[in-house]
């Protein structure tokens, strides 16, 4: 492939769904050996108008062209035919059969016989995962990686197809450091090789390392494509969002109150090998009106801790717990509610929403004694309290009726936010709650938590940026193979610092 010849190209390209416009004649170019980073916040279309490129939506007005030549695809398979394939942010992984299994699934190698070869399925598929250097056996289920697992199979799996154009939708979002500069280091010879990425990414210190140049969407419509070389981090954020940067969040300081939240010497085995400690002897206090924040590289034990503390592991986890200075037994998620305490979960779609159910019914889930009259549901009652939530927490769509599923990422995760406010909770667990969503979403979001923090409530947040997790903490904990690393007080946290403290001895 010849360097710096269009590969594809969309032209004008509206896409209608019923009552909104995603996309209004949007202009696109992918560019053999190139990056260009598509940004833009949640809803301005940047999933849609991929799909589109991908065959996911062959109904669109407009035009595609590949190699100069006009197409129409009717389905992926047209369009990976054509060179084209995507990386999904939602990963469309099944989740009761192996990795090889989904590596290889609707394109299985055949024995002479006529049979599935499996036995090349998982040599090819380990062969893949090892550039990645993943090392995980391939016959395990989908269902029992973890989602920065599940990101690199989704990524292996999109390389296999060794594509002329590449489409990665926010595919860091999940994973560690390491696990980055690997990828990063891939997208490098990719490009060496001719292939034309399209990096959809609300990060920006990534952008600036692997774009050439940078389009930019808002509200489904194309504001500019720019070269990386001509432009800055605040004029794209403007061009994103429609204001300056300076408007964006900072912590207000307020005072710190009495312990809410206080763990001591808790341990977790391995379920499956319990001679193992997913966690050793963690001890830890979160106080009332703190933001305590949890940094480590994955596999350090962040979100098995916070599924300890929330009862999701009863057997397998021993130590204290105290609320508000009472030691309580959680057994349960139930439990743990009822001790006013809320997890909101990494993964959104799966453990956080029911995307088939409406907001409303979203929100109300963990609080429906609350709506109940004479032991029956009142709808009345129910809309009252989410159109209050929908309100509070700005979340857009046409109606409380409208379906979980159809909002954008940021969209969802205030809905996660809102069914554990309507809790009222004492102790609120935020496992990476801006993943995969917009600046905007995001600023948002951490309004949120300092408001929350301000009116007296204990928050604990995982994330695995540092910027961030910085921004929004009064204190940081490094945690390091199961183990606490060190505590860092506002005035000490300096992002070499909190690294340091997370790595292997």
């Amino acid at each position: 492939m010849v360097k710096g010849h269009v590969i594809v190209e969309a032209r004008e390209v509206t896409k209608r769904f019923p009552g909104v416009l995603a996309l209004d004649k949007v202009n696109l170019r992918i560019i053999a050996g190139k990056v260009n980073a598509l940004v833009g916040e949640n809803g301005a279309g940047k999933s849609t108008l991929m799909n589109i490129l991908s065959g996911v939506y062959p109904d669109y007005d407009g035009v595609v062209l590949v190699d100069g030549e006009v197409q129409h695809f009717t389905g992926v398979v047209d369009a990976q035919q054509k060179g084209i394939a995507i990386i999904h942010q939602e990963l469309n992984l099944v989740p009761y059969m192996n990795i090889a299994e989904n590596m290889f699934l609707g394109r299985e190698p055949l024995t002479r016989l006529g049979l599935v070869d499996e036995r090349r399925m998982h040599r090819e598929a380990r062969e893949w995962l090892g550039r990645l250097h993943v090392q995980v056996d391939t016959h395990t289920l989908m269902g029992d990686l973890r989602v920065g697992q599940q990101q690199l199979v989704e990524i292996a799996k999109a390389l296999m197809l060794n594509a002329r154009v590449l489409i990665m939708d926010e595919p860091t979002s999940s994973l560690s450091e390491s696990e980055t500069d690997i990828l990063f280091a891939l997208i490098e010879e990719l490009k060496s090789k001719g292939v034309g990425i399209v990096y959809i990414s609300h990060k920006m210190d990534e952008v600036w390392r692997l774009a050439d140049f940078v389009t930019i969407m808002r509200d489904g419509q194309l504001v500019k494509e720019i070269q990386m070389s001509d432009t800055t981090t605040d004029e794209i954020v403007r061009m994103m969002v429609g204001r300056e940067r300076k408007e964006f969040f900072v912590k207000e300081e307020h005072p710190l109150g009495e312990p809410v939240l206080e763990v001591e010497h808790l341990s977790m085995r391995h379920e499956e090998h319990p001679s193992q400690l997913m966690l050793d002897d963690i001890s830890l206090t979160v106080h009332k009106g703190e933001v305590l924040g949890i940094y480590g590289l994955m596999g350090a034990g962040r979100t098995e801790l916070f599924e300890a503390i929330f009862g999701l592991h009863p057997t397998t986890v021993t130590g204290i717990i105290r609320i508000e200075g009472k030691s309580v037994i959680i057994r349960h998620p139930q439990e743990a509610v009822r001790h006013g305490m809320a997890l909101c979960p990494e993964d959104r779609k799966r453990e956080g929403l029911v995307l088939g159910m409406s907001i409303e019914h979203n929100i109300t889930l963990a609080s429906l004694a609350d709506c109940l009259s004479h032991g029956l549901l009142h709808h009345g009652k129910e809309r009252r309290y989410v159109d209050g939530y929908r309100e509070r927490l700005k979340i857009k769509s046409s109606s409380a009726n409208q379906l979980a599923g159809q909002l954008s990422g940021g969209n969802q995760q205030k809905i996660v936010l809102g069914k554990w406010l309507m809790t009222q909770p004492k102790v609120l667990l935020l496992d990476e709650p801006t993943r995969g969503i917009d600046i905007h979403a995001k600023n948002e979001i951490y309004r949120l938590i300092d408001e929350l923090a301000q009116q007296g409530m204990a928050i604990m947040v995982i994330s695995s940026e540092l910027p961030e997790i910085m921004a929004i903490s009064d204190r940081i904990v490094t945690l390091c193979q199961g183990r606490i690393g060190q505590t860092f007080e506002h005035s000490e946290l300096t992002e070499e610092n909190i690294l340091k403290a997370s790595l292997p001895e």
